[in-house]
């Protein structure tokens, strides 16, 4: 079964634990969501990892999100019907756009989220943005403009985006608050932003300044530096409308 592991701008990978067992662990801890990405599915060019997704689906009851390697609507079914509640597409988007569509055709938009890995633009290829979108796990550019895909995956029935900033992965230096505020300005889908926390006030710039819709956090949580009760509580004092630590206790009752 595969490992959680996180590294620096994609590179630099540590092993942070049991999939299942962190889950679980997240779950009980307030989180509203989990996002599993195999960041190794598309370059290896081999299936997510299903095997860890039931397991997980058994054990959690919040959300899910699953991507790395979904090529195809079968590929997509085949997570859903593993317990995933949406799946995420990447590469396979950018080599093929009429996935998007066609995953939202079947199954609804709701079930359709399109990560992108987004660099700022060194080589000139980034287009009028300055932001380059990245494929096979932040391997490869792929010469598109970031804010023309985000617009284009959402014309075809992205119902959520996952923006993850290569230039701020695992630094804790910040969201990068431009790129996920530009993208918020030409799209109306849910932001969730990616990369770079590494201390409560970064949630909250991120929630503010970059006006994400959702917040994602992978280093801080999985090394021990901030606990998810932590945040909601400092965001909750900060005025944020947020659900409590132990919503998912009182549900249960």
């Amino acid at each position: 079964m595969g490992r959680v592991v996180k590294g620096t701008q994609f590179v630099d990978l540590q092993d942070a634990g049991d999939p299942v067992r962190l889950s679980k662990f997240y779950e009980l801890h307030g989180a509203d969501e989990l996002v599993f990405l195999d960041i190794t599915a598309s370059s290896d060019g081999r299936e997510t990892l299903v095997d860890v997704v039931k397991a997980t689906a058994d054990e959690v009851f919040i959300p899910l999100t699953v991507g790395g390697g979904i090529r195809s609507v079968a590929d997509a079914e085949v997570m859903l019907r593993s317990g995933a509640d949406k799946v995420a597409v990447n590469s396979a988007a950018i080599a093929d756009p009429r996935l998007i569509a066609q995953i939202a055709k079947r199954f609804g938009n709701q079930c359709v989220v399109v990560a992108a890995d987004v660099k700022r633009g060194a080589t000139g290829q980034s287009g009028s943005s300055g932001f380059e979108i990245y494929t096979h796990g932040g391997r490869r550019p792929a010469g598109i403009d970031a804010l023309e895909w985000v617009k284009r995956a959402e014309s075809l029935g992205a119902g959520e985006l996952l923006i993850t900033s290569m230039d701020r992965d695992g630094t804790k230096d910040g969201y990068d608050v431009e790129l996920l505020s530009r993208i918020h300005d030409v799209t109306s889908v849910p932001v969730i932003a990616s990369g770079g926390v590494g201390t409560l006030e970064h949630f909250l710039e991120g929630a503010l300044a970059a006006r994400a819709d959702a917040l994602l956090a992978a280093s801080v949580f999985h090394f021990g530096q901030i606990a998810i009760e932590e945040v909601k509580d400092y965001l909750a004092s900060n005025g944020l409308c947020v659900r409590p630590p132990a919503y998912i206790d009182r549900v249960r009752g």
